[in-house]
């Protein structure tokens, strides 16, 4: 599985700037991510769909959260030894791109 472990980046919006952590992990054969974000509340992500390709060293998946209720979060990684780079395209957001990712753990 492509970008297991615990990762850092660098997210710039309107509304946050600052450092993101996201722990990407086996969850029984599945992917299984957790997004961390100093000082702010995020709700349960629900994977509803992941590509993950081992030879373009890239993962794409569609995700959603309790708070867009049938909306979905498209997440496009990039992976390069111990760093990547990013995005996620979130409605009313638009695209959040993932700046100096690098592997912590």
């Amino acid at each position: 599985m492509i970008g297991i472990g615990t990762w850092t980046c660098r997210i710039d919006t309107l509304f946050f700037k600052g450092e993101a952590t996201i722990k990407v992990f086996d969850n029984d054969g599945e992917y299984g991510v957790e997004l961390q974000i100093p000082d702010v509340e995020i709700p349960e992500v629900e994977i509803v769909e992941i590509d993950a390709s081992e030879e373009e060293k890239t993962v794409d998946a569609t995700a959603r959260i309790s708070l867009l209720p049938g909306k979905d979060i498209t997440c496009h990684f990039e992976f390069e030894d111990d760093s990547f780079t990013g995005f996620l395209k979130i409605p009313f957001l638009g695209k959040v791109r993932l700046k100096d990712g690098k592997k912590v753990a």
